[in-house]
């Protein structure tokens, strides 16, 4: 039975029952309580003591409660508006890269990569909180169903592979800069293995890890610290690779700087490359290994304000990587300014009149230039900005 504080699981008439304060209590106050029923031959007896004396709560549980449910109501909906905005937002910047064949290039082909495991962590968040909030009262007593800890393991490997192939963006950087004469294409396959593959093996083990060792709930919290970090290790690894790669890469552009064999369009080619990188390696880096490492024994207002952070950071990313990789790239908006070009001077051509073929049978052509010339007269403005 759930009595939306706890569940009680079947016992035998004449049992008395004990079960612990529920984990959101025991965050909040700190105090591990114990609540117990006696199962009679009628049903359950009402719970002694109380939950607010039980788990140390001198007001009426209620409120508390329900101002705690309210906060993360509105948390929901935070993260759920940061995430699809993010998804809208690299939906629309694949949609992009793939129009424009000029922006076909290996470089563009990493982005599109690493936009789509943004897109992929964005929908496992919606279809994590489909299955775990679609029933109030299915998930507490722990009937955790197949599905449920299989969306959890996809979770953890779209989270894996976003920050895998932010790797892949520091690692095609830097061999860019430190190799003179490398095979792009084959270089791409072994990315691909490395921001889908390396994931794949580590998910797969913690997977088996919590099968054997942990099979507790959905999957969805994990209180042994070994497996916690079969994830959060290769994660902080990337990282801190990348930040290697952070350093070495700034290392290589100050001596492009002082040297005078680079010309003026190699540098600003350097540069252009490596701004939106260098942005976002310490970027999401540190956003990581600050909340990984965060203590958990804090106060309800520290707890609250390192949440909030932390699902807004998380859940705008894919929108701050869309803008970095696509809308402020030079090159995009270079092909889009020319196609709205080549469409305005295509329609004003359109526009233009015909020649009248019995004016032109008996004056030549004079006829047309003057209707050519009284077309461009009437709006030279838009002609004229179409060829600029």
């Amino acid at each position: 039975m759930w009595d939306s504080q706890g569940c009680w699981y079947p016992a035998v008439a004449g049992e008395t029952v004990a079960v612990s304060c529920p984990e959101l209590l025991i965050t909040l106050t700190g105090v591990t309580g114990w609540v117990y029923r006696n199962c009679t031959s009628e049903g359950w007896s009402h719970s002694f003591p109380e939950h607010h004396v039980a788990c140390g709560y001198d007001s009426n549980v209620s409120g508390i409660t329900t101002e705690t449910g309210h906060y993360f109501k509105y948390m929901k909906i935070m993260y759920s508006v940061g995430y699809g905005l993010s998804l809208v937002s690299l939906i629309i910047a694949i949609g992009i890269l793939c129009f424009f064949r000029k922006l076909h290039c290996t470089r563009n082909y990493i982005h599109i990569q690493l936009f789509t495991s943004f897109i992929l962590r964005a929908l496992s968040v919606f279809v994590r909180d489909a299955v775990l909030f679609s029933n109030n009262d299915i998930y507490h007593c722990n009937v955790y169903p197949v599905g449920c800890k299989m969306v959890m393991v996809f979770c953890h490997y779209c989270i894996m592979a976003n920050y895998s192939w932010l790797l892949v963006e520091g690692l095609y950087l830097h061999t860019l800069l430190n190799v003179s004469f490398f095979s792009e294409r084959k270089f791409y396959w072994c990315y691909l293995g490395l921001g889908w593959g390396s994931p794949m093996f580590f998910t797969i083990a913690w997977s088996v890890a919590k099968m054997l060792y942990e099979d507790i709930g959905c999957w969805n919290s994990s209180h042994n610290t070994t497996i916690r970090w079969v994830i959060r290790g290769p994660v902080i690894t990337s990282i801190l690779i990348n930040f290697l790669f952070f350093i070495s890469i700034l290392r290589i552009l100050m001596l492009k700087l002082k040297t005078p064999n680079v010309g003026g369009n190699d540098l600003n080619q350097y540069k252009r490359l490596a701004k939106s990188t260098l942005l976002l390696i310490p970027l999401f880096g540190a956003y990581y290994i600050l909340f990984t490492f965060f203590p958990d024994n804090l106060s309800i207002l520290s707890t609250n304000i390192r949440l909030t952070f932390e699902l807004a950071l998380a859940s705008t990313q894919g929108f701050v990587v869309a803008v970095l990789y696509c809308f402020l790239n030079g090159e995009v908006q270079y092909e889009i300014q020319r196609r709205r070009k080549r469409r305005t001077l295509r329609q004003c051509l359109r526009d233009e009149p015909r020649p009248n073929h019995s004016s032109i049978s008996h004056s030549g052509a004079a006829p047309t230039q003057v209707s050519l010339l009284t077309r461009e007269q009437r709006n030279p403005s838009h002609c004229e900005s179409s060829l600029a």
